[in-house]
């Protein structure tokens, strides 16, 4: 080998030599990186144990590790943060109770290593027992949206109007029952079933125990309402990430105008009974409506619940807050720990003295957002936190607070009760009527099998 083929040797191990340096010195950035990451996501994932955030409280995504090989595409079409994360190189589950059922992890996966679930091994989930077309173990009535486990306004539309497009399939149009179809509840799912109806040339009726929205009505005026591109029929496609609910309610309003469809509000279903493949409903108020089919999307909180004290049925006690901004210089209590009491009592502490009750130590259900700005409105004085409270009577000026380990009570001047204590699942209701309820302990509900 002469003096130039030997350079020229010597040459090219020499950049090879560095080129595997280089790719090695990569490698090892790469991995101290991954590292890095993993460490903080099981920093994430120890505080939402700790918070009591780890645990879903109904529907969530669960991860087969066999399947992810960590493209991160899950994160990045979760709308919400921190639900899901990178731990040893596989998508694992955070903060896993805040998780709002958006589904866009399933979707986003390129190996189909996610699928939805419904409750825990350990924490079941009470839900009416539904087939795939939606009906219940009662033929003839159906449930979509909320009640039914999928309470993501998407969804509800998307599962009203699936709902009737199966009692579309299976109806008998010669029947003895004064319509075809019943649809008990006006929110999200109610809505997009009554318009699937009217495309159909269905004979339908709404009957909505308050006004049209449902749930959605509830919300304080300046709550913005998260959802996504849904598909309403008769309308098309709206694309909505981030509205108000006037603006929500509007565009129902208008929808439901337009092709003249009317809402029976103030009209709670108090039975539904099956008399020879008939139902009969009667509402509260005595009224008696007969169909062959019935559509159930009332959510599932059905009656607020209550606490069961002294005073509580005083008329300055409410349970949903509906106008916030007229309500100035008052002393207001607001009870309960979840995002509906968070943003409720953020909204009146611009013009009141608020405090907010809450029986545990920690809040363990609300949005990042909620936190932040509740911890910020605190900082500047803008309202009271009372955690390890509760509520113990109310009286026509005052409330009696008992706070601390030993239970001291404490008197507070008061106007207005405001009590976020969660809902009661309308099971009598359900039970009533014949639908079974069942508990889901980590069943799959959507799954790319």
């Amino acid at each position: 080998m002469d003096i130039l083929t030997m350079e020229s040797f010597i040459e090219n191990v020499l950049i090879y030599s560095m080129a595997i340096i280089l790719c090695l010195v990569v490698v090892v950035i790469y991995l101290r990186k991954k590292k890095k990451e993993s460490g903080i996501v099981e920093g994430k994932i120890r505080e939402a144990k700790e918070a009591g955030l780890h645990e879903p409280l109904s529907l969530h995504p669960f991860v087969d590790p066999n399947r992810c090989i960590q493209t991160g595409a899950c994160i990045s079409a979760c709308p919400e943060k921190d639900i899901l994360g990178i731990r040893d190189g596989k998508a694992t589950i955070i903060n896993a109770s805040r998780c709002i059922g958006h589904g866009a992890c399933f979707h986003a996966c390129p190996t189909e290593a996610i699928s939805l679930r419904m409750g825990t091994e350990k924490r079941g989930v009470e839900l009416p027992h539904v087939n795939q077309n939606f009906e219940t173990n009662v033929p003839g009535i159906f449930i979509a949206g909320e009640l039914g486990g999928m309470g993501l306004i998407k969804n509800a539309v998307e599962q009203g109007k699936q709902a009737v497009e199966n009692i579309v399939k299976k109806l008998k149009r010669d029947h003895a029952a004064s319509f075809d179809l019943i649809i008990v509840g006006a929110g999200p799912a109610g809505i997009s079933g009554a318009l699937t109806a009217k495309k159909h040339g269905l004979d339908f009726l709404i009957l909505e125990q308050d006004t049209l929205g449902g749930t959605v009505f509830t919300f304080p005026r300046k709550k913005i309402v998260m959802t996504s591109p849904m598909d309403l029929p008769l309308y098309g496609k709206i694309k909505l990430y981030e509205t108000s609910k006037s603006e929500l309610l509007d565009l129902w309003q208008s929808v439901l105008g337009k092709n003249n469809i009317t809402v029976n509000e103030n009209s709670k279903v108090e039975t539904i009974l099956s008399e020879d493949g008939i139902f009969r409903i009667k509402t509260i108020k005595g009224t008696e409506f007969t169909t062959t089919t019935v559509l159930l999307s009332i959510g599932r909180r059905g009656t607020p619940r209550k606490l069961n004290i002294p005073g509580e049925s005083r008329e300055k006690v409410a349970y949903r807050l509906l106008e916030p901004e007229e309500i100035l210089g008052k002393n207001i209590i607001v009870v309960g720990g979840g995002d509906s009491a968070v943003e409720s009592a953020l909204l009146l502490s611009d013009n009141n003295h608020v405090i907010l009750s809450y029986r545990q130590e920690v809040f363990n259900r609300i949005k990042p957002a909620n936190s932040n700005a509740l911890n910020k409105a605190v900082a500047e004085g803008k309202l009271e936190v009372k955690l390890g409270s509760n509520l113990l009577s109310i009286e026509d000026d005052s409330i009696l607070l008992t706070t601390g380990k030993e239970g001291e009570a404490t008197n507070y001047a008061n106007d207005l009760v405001y009590i976020f204590a969660g809902g009661e699942l309308p099971t009598q209701f359900l039970e009533k009527a014949g639908v079974k309820i069942t508990k889901k302990f980590g069943e799959i509900v959507l799954s790319h099998k």
